[in-house]
């Protein structure tokens, strides 16, 4: 089946707004829900519940008057696609029952496999009970800790893209300034109140008797699983955080002064500020930890001013090395979510796996790589807690469609298809790129990265359209990444050289 996708490209100038006035405009619909539907690649389940009717043939369009940037969104041209294009298309109905959602971590049940990661988003108790709320099925509360934490102020930077979303994020933030009674309060709340929700407690100690007692103290809180922070990397103290995570024999030490304060499961969360995440998997495993997490962000520097040479986030003429998360560091993640996936010393390990997640797509490619739940922040911090309706929507409407009863039949399908060396890739055959006529706007992209990046194997005809010459094309489909009109594709063959 092939469905023509609606892109965010599609809709850049979408502001995604809270209580959108293009909602309160329509007499059918909630544009606004559609729209977010399309952003977070979730356009089949929202076609899948248009109505049999399409309500915007004829109508004067007062979703577009409504629109905080008036005439800028083609919401309607927008939504008469999805009704057109991709609902005629679809082969199931849009499944109601979540049931197939439903998971565990280390035999805890959770309804669904998206958690809050340990971070602001997760750090307070209204915070999680409006997350609760929305639909999330856990949170890993933000890192506890018995020392002060003193935070700067700003403590945030980022790289955007065109359309002014966040691409990469940039912290150097710390743990919870709630003291341990003032957290432990909380999960006492937050347990009474919604008993069904996963609370993971993320602790941090600065010795073995600490670490016991914090994994004690938050079970008997109310947590149902302990997850270890060996990773983060703004610390000030250099014996913290990814100093820890960096070290197997320390990772052994610690997890195991946390078992020996608590029988409920322990995750160790790992740093990914090393050339292999392993060694710390498999110490943690040794200190008696039942699963890991992974991964949490990378040491970066963004932004350099050119005028005040200081880099971002600029605190009083100084800033630091901080944590790098967002999308963009989501391919790093992966490859160390495979490392420990395919790692046998590992086998039976739940693996919670985050780090640049934000629609339903993302998180499928942890859970095809071996990841038993996900974790997600920097995309809660963009975009809001309602992003779950979109990752439930289309994680479901996926697994229906696949015929799947459970979402453990996708855990780790992509693993075999990954090998840590190229030495496995077939190397004899090529694959040309397809010039989709009806899409291409002559705009030659494809011709100038060819001849200046590529093989020289692309040039412009006298109308402007892109001629392929076979004989110099090696079928690297750097002009397939480039065309801004996706009007370039993949042959389906392929060509012995």
């Amino acid at each position: 089946m092939f469905i023509r996708k609606l892109y965010r490209s599609d809709m850049l100038k979408c502001a995604l707004c809270k209580d959108a006035p293009c909602t309160g405009a329509c007499p059918a619909l909630d544009p606004a829900d559609i729209l977010r539907s399309i952003w977070f690649n979730d356009e089949m389940s929202a076609a899948a519940r248009f109505p049999e009717d399409n309500p915007c043939a004829g109508c004067s369009a007062p979703c577009e008057k409504a629109c905080v940037r008036p005439g800028e969104v083609p919401v309607r041209h927008l939504l008469t696609r999805l009704f057109e294009e991709v609902k005629p298309e679809l082969e199931i109905p849009f499944p109601e029952d979540e049931s197939r959602l439903r998971t565990d971590i280390c035999g805890i049940p959770m309804e669904n496999p998206f958690l809050l990661s340990s971070s602001i988003v997760g750090s307070t108790y209204d915070m999680c009970a409006r997350a609760f709320e929305a639909g999330w099925a856990g949170v890993s509360f933000k890192t506890i800790c018995s020392f002060d934490i003193h935070e700067a102020s700003p403590r945030f930077s980022a790289i955007t893209g065109d359309s002014g979303s966040i691409i990469g994020f940039k912290n150097i933030e710390q743990l919870s300034d709630h003291t341990v009674e003032e957290n432990m309060d909380i999960f006492r709340r937050l347990k009474k109140n919604y008993p069904s929700k996963v609370l993971i407690a993320s602790i941090m100690g600065q010795d073995d008797t600490e670490w016991g007692s914090l994994a004690r103290s938050f079970k008997d809180a109310g947590a149902d699983v302990i997850e270890l922070n060996f990773s983060c990397p703004n610390m000030t103290d250099k014996s913290l955080g990814s100093a820890i995570g960096e070290i197997p024999v320390l990772v052994e030490r610690f997890t195991a002064a946390a078992r020996r304060g608590t029988d409920i499961p322990i995750l160790a969360k790992l740093t990914p500020n090393v050339g292999e995440m392993s060694p710390a998997a498999e110490a943690a495993l040794q200190g008696g930890a039942d699963g890991l997490a992974a991964i949490n962000t990378i040491k970066s520097i963004v932004d350099v001013n050119r005028h005040t040479y200081v880099s971002s986030p600029s605190v009083h003429g100084m800033s630091a090395v901080g944590g790098y998360s967002g999308n963009a560091v989501r391919p790093i993640a992966l490859r160390f979510i495979t490392e420990l996936a395919q790692n046998p010393k590992l086998a039976g390990m739940h693996i919670s796996g985050m780090g640049g997640i934000e629609n339903w797509t993302d998180a499928l490619e942890y859970i095809m790589l071996g990841s038993g739940s996900v974790q997600i922040t920097t995309a809660v911090m963009q975009y809001g807690y309602r992003i779950i309706d979109n990752l439930k929507s289309g994680l479901n409407y996926y697994l229906a469609e696949k015929g799947f009863d459970h979402v453990k039949d996708a855990m780790g399908l992509a693993l075999d298809s990954v090998s840590p060396t190229t030495d496995v890739i077939e190397r004899d055959t090529v694959v040309f790129p397809v010039f989709r006529r009806e899409r291409c706007i002559r705009c030659g992209r494809c011709a100038i990265s060819c001849s200046d990046g590529g093989h020289q194997a692309i040039r412009l005809a006298e109308d402007r359209r892109p001629v392929l010459d076979g004989k110099k094309c090696v079928g690297c489909h750097l002009c397939l990444l480039v065309c801004p009109e996706r009007a370039i594709v993949s042959s389906r063959k392929r060509i012995r050289r």
